[in-house]
């Protein structure tokens, strides 16, 4: 099932669908979805190396756009949707002391959120429900996921075929560690 997961995704990279389908994953990620754009990058670099750079740019922009709408959450529907999104990853009852100390530390934050596996949707809706500046925001989350996505894209650009083989290799294996970090992360939003 993984082999034929990860086959479907290094084939729709090469399709024309393929930016249109990873810029609303990577919007989604961003303000609601849990799983991170890097599942769709990542294929779609190996697939095509030639256009490594192009596929981070479009990650990042619509990562940031997706972050807006998160902080759209945060800022006007917090109780409609940012709540019900809190409570989903444990986050409900911190949200009030997290809310005093946000200011003071937001941008931080936004860059560690951008840059890690923690959730980063968490954060999008906490910068707009904590009213924090949107240009601090805006510069935050560009500097933290183009870091990301542009040093992911610049590894697999210089080292791709070396790594697409480990990864072919030991896909299995990659596909259990990423599982972990990823409720590794959630366990993590809960301890808080």
């Amino acid at each position: 099932m993984i082999r034929a997961l990860y086959d479907w995704t290094l084939a729709l990279a090469r399709t024309r669908h393929a930016l249109w389908a990873l810029a609303a994953v990577a919007f989604a990620e961003s303000s609601v979805f849990p799983i991170p754009p890097d599942v769709l990058m990542i294929p779609m670099i190996l697939a095509r190396p030639d256009r490594a750079f192009a596929i981070a740019g479009v990650a990042l922009a619509a990562s940031v756009l997706g972050g807006l709408a998160g902080y759209g959450i945060g800022w006007g529907l917090f109780e409609a949707l940012g709540r019900p999104v809190l409570v989903f990853y444990g986050k409900a009852e911190a949200a009030e002391a997290f809310n005093a100390r946000f200011h003071d530390w937001g941008a931080w934050a936004v860059l560690v959120a951008g840059v890690t596996p923690f959730p980063y949707k968490v954060i999008t809706i906490m910068s707009g429900w904590t009213r924090l500046s949107l240009p601090v925001f805006v510069l935050a989350s560009v500097i933290a996921r183009g870091l990301r996505f542009f040093l992911v894209a610049a590894l697999l650009w210089r080292f791709g075929p070396p790594v697409r083989a480990f990864i072919e290799r030991r896909l299995p294996l990659l596909f259990t560690l990423f599982v972990a970090l990823l409720l590794g992360g959630f366990v993590a939003l809960g301890q808080l």
